[in-house]
């Protein structure tokens, strides 16, 4: 019952959303002009990188045209704080304007963070360990599934999953990733590898440039040439013959099976006699 309650707060927020992104005559009352030195970035944006030459092209897209959608924010006690547009509000302060168009919204910190997830989400703005750390931050606010996500967002819970996997990359892995020395396409496959073999692949997709296939093919041979070890016990034995002497010379019932010695009592004197052998 609670995850289908807070399944249905996330419905409510992603209502919000559209809501607060609807044409702007119908907000022409909720729309302000707020001095851009007044508002602070959301403290709980997922998004940590953000293109630069992206950025510059946003920005003379502003200068010429003007903001055509405005940025969310809620009220503070000292000015406003950002919820939704940030590449918007970078791009402003790149392009030296003074003020922006805002809609102004009431807030919390729990919401503040859940749009600025569901914002990055809905605008594909989020590199993909973003995206995926975006995902698991909601199935965990939530307490939902992987499908009840994917039905929420409208994205496939395949694609959900899968994205969700790339958190199980190594940070070296992830890193590559992120600095696009290698595509989401070849992280998925590398889900599995160890540390190391990771990083083999890793360099030899970037020294190589390997396709996707062509790594696919590798690791399955790499697999292939894996030794498999069958009815083969590396376990040491050991000899345990005169302790169970030992013991059975006490009184005990000691049964001894391969590097293991099973004692039975009869009665609690035995297990004092055992105590006080040590």
């Amino acid at each position: 019952m609670k995850s289908q309650a807070l399944g249905r707060g996330l419905d409510a927020l992603l209502g919000e959303m559209d809501e607060a992104y609807e044409n702007e005559s119908t907000q022409k009352d909720t729309v302000s002009e707020l001095n851009l030195k007044d508002i602070r970035p959301n403290p709980f944006q997922p998004r940590k990188t953000f293109d630069e030459e992206s950025l510059l092209e946003l920005s003379e897209s502003i200068k010429n045209d003007g903001l055509l959608q405005p940025i969310v924010v809620t009220e503070d006690i000292d000015g406003y704080v950002l919820i939704a547009g940030e590449r918007r509000l970078r791009a402003s302060k790149l392009a030296k304007l003074k003020t922006i168009r805002c809609i102004v919204v009431s807030s919390d910190d729990e919401k503040m963070r859940q749009f600025a997830l569901i914002e990055n989400i809905q605008r594909e703005e989020l590199n993909s360990i973003e995206l995926a750390e975006a995902y698991e931050e909601l199935i965990k606010l939530h307490e939902i599934t992987h499908e009840e996500l994917s039905k929420m967002i409208h994205k496939s819970r395949t694609h959900i999953t899968n994205t969700l996997r790339l958190l199980q990359l190594s940070q070296k892995t992830q890193k590559a990733l992120l600095d696009k020395k290698i595509t989401a396409g070849h992280a998925k496959v590398l889900v599995g590898l160890d540390e190391k073999q990771q990083q083999l692949m890793v360099n030899s997709i970037i020294g190589q440039k390997l396709s996707v296939r062509e790594v696919e093919s590798t690791i399955k041979s790499m697999k292939d040439e894996e030794p498999v070890y069958k009815n083969i016990d590396e376990t040491p034995s050991f000899d345990l013959s005169k302790l169970q002497n030992k013991l059975n010379s006490f009184g005990l019932q000691a049964k001894l099976s391969k590097n293991k010695i099973t004692i039975e009592f009869d009665n609690e004197s035995q297990i004092a006699n055992l105590a006080g052998l040590f």
